[in-house]
């Protein structure tokens, strides 16, 4: 009897990342069903960065960060909390609240600047607006110097800066306000938009959208219903009809909460109940097609979160230029996820363990907050000393026909820069996506500090060295793929490749 040849055959890294919309038994060979804590870079799969506590202290979860940008180029980050604001530009315990008594932390905020100063606003549709000169928060209101009058500042809910102008959306309503060209202040004029929509609802949002009109850039002011429509306007001066010109008006998917667009280059993205769409793309279909939206190929989780989640707070995009990086946050039953995707791929993935109600970036750092506390996020190899666990599972591939297969062993390529990793696979055969049974083992190492450490009797941490053991698995099935799953609080760690070894069978059964 001829004896069976060994087949060793080779699969990359799910460098296309995670794929929750294709049939678990059509999906490409660069992606995975699961991706869980690894972020998918262009090349290989890397595990996510950890974080570090930043701010302590806070007796409330901060609910909004906010940074301001001084024209020196120093930041200072506030976090609001409760009923009051922290600023939690330093790191360590927070000092006493810098505003207090406030009816809710959920604010949105902008830096405007104008030839008296640069400000950070902010308004939360309960309490007066707020205002930041670069020492001091006051109240804005019609006692305030400068007075703010026309409106009550404490019914206006979101706030966007557009041609000159700080603009301002009146809770529960269709009005937009805005104030003078450069000004922080002053008599604010209103624009009923009740007679345009013709699905009612009220005004959600406004941003600022860049597009090529033919002749160069032109920014155009968007207003968003909370019925899925959308007005474009054109112009500078909203005081005459001719200074302010309606382009069209759309039907997209309706916003998630108020926190529902990120600038994004000159588009803006935004998040729908269709999912995350470009302005640009989601009014050339108009709804006619969910397939303009960016997390296209994560449609399934998507739909099934604002389906369950859209009216939970803490929804919000967060561009992290840094690690090329777009980070949705997603509010789940008992906390927090985050869906990011790779801006130079589009592959997507999923972070668990980053129990954030917000971000902001600063300074060229990502930070997050949480329950009495400001984490500063993508940075070490821990969750403030908590291990990192990473657990993926790529797409069922049938390795060269449709015949059964013995599984032998498998492996897969990993880059490393310490010992301190635990690693534990599982071959999953015929579209089972169940994890392997047990744990990770590893051991943290301490590598010793530059000019801290005494010499000779530190380690040094060593540059980064591949790992590629066989492992021994066993199974008959058509179709497989490797399970892994690692676990680290003191490592970085990549992914290149999975390698497998089988032998094929002579037939269908």
């Amino acid at each position: 009897m001829k004896r069976r040849i060994a087949s060793v055959m080779s699969m990359p890294a799910p460098v296309g990342g995670w794929n929750a919309k294709d049939p678990i038994a059509q999906m490409g060979p660069r992606d995975a069903v699961i991706l869980d804590n690894f972020f998918p870079l262009t090349t290989e799969v890397s595990l996510r960065d950890g974080s570090v506590d930043h701010a302590t202290g806070i007796p409330a979860t901060v609910e909004t960060l906010m940074d301001y940008s001084a024209p020196t180029g120093a930041s200072t980050i506030f976090a609001a909390a409760g009923d009051s604001f922290y600023n939690v530009t330093a790191p360590g315990s927070v000092g006493a609240a810098v505003q207090s008594g406030l009816s809710n932390a959920q604010w949105r905020s902008v830096n405007f600047s104008t030839p008296g100063g640069s400000f950070l606003y902010a308004v939360n549709g309960a309490d007066d607006a707020r205002l930041w000169n670069g020492t001091v928060w006051q109240s804005m209101n019609a006692g305030s110097v400068p007075a703010f009058t026309g409106v009550a500042t404490n019914t206006l809910t979101h706030i966007n800066v557009y041609a000159r102008r700080l603009w301002f959306v009146q809770e529960n309503t269709m009005k937009v306000w805005y104030l003078p060209v450069d000004s922080i202040g002053g008599a604010a004029q209103a624009i009923d938009f009740a007679s345009l929509f013709n699905k009612g609802g009220y005004l959600m949002a406004m941003g600022t959208w860049t597009i090529d009109s033919g002749s160069g850039m032109d920014d155009h002011a968007v207003f968003f219903t909370s019925e899925g429509q959308v007005a474009v306007y054109q112009g500078i001066d909203p005081s005459t009809a001719s200074g302010f010109v309606l382009v069209g008006i759309y039907d997209i998917g309706e916003p998630v909460t108020r926190n529902c667009f990120v600038k994004y280059g000159s588009d803006l993205l935004l998040i729908c109940r269709d999912g995350v769409q470009p302005l640009s793309a989601a009014l050339q279909s108009s709804r006619v097609s969910t397939k303009v939206s960016i997390t296209d190929k994560i449609q399934q989780a998507m739909s099934e979160a604002t389906g369950a989640y859209a009216a939970s707070y803490g929804w919000q995009l967060q561009v992290f230029p840094e690690k090329n990086a777009l980070i949705l946050n997603v509010p789940v039953l008992g906390g927090q996820q985050q869906y990011v995707m790779n801006t130079l791929s589009g592959s997507w993935c999923r972070f668990l363990g980053w129990n954030a109600s917000c971000f902001v970036q600063s300074n060229s750092k990502l930070y997050f907050g949480t329950a009495g506390k400001v984490i500063e996020a993508w940075t070490g190899s821990s969750d403030s000393g908590m291990a990192i666990t990473g657990n993926a599972l790529p797409s069922f591939q049938y390795h060269g026909g449709m015949v059964q297969k013995r599984y032998t062993m498998a492996r897969p390529i990993l880059t490393t820069d310490s010992p301190g990793i635990g690693v534990l696979l599982g071959l999953n055969l015929d579209f089972s996506i169940s994890e392997p049974v047990g744990s990770p083992t590893f051991t943290p190492t301490t590598s010793a500090v530059w000019d801290v450490a005494t010499w000779d009797n530190g380690i040094w941490a060593g540059g980064l060295t591949i790992r590629k053991d066989w492992n021994t698995v066993g199974g008959v099935g058509y179709c497989a793929a490797m399970f892994l799953k690692v676990q680290t609080s003191s490592a970085q760690l990549r992914w290149q490749s999975v390698d497998y070894v089988f032998e094929k069978g002579t037939g269908i059964l």
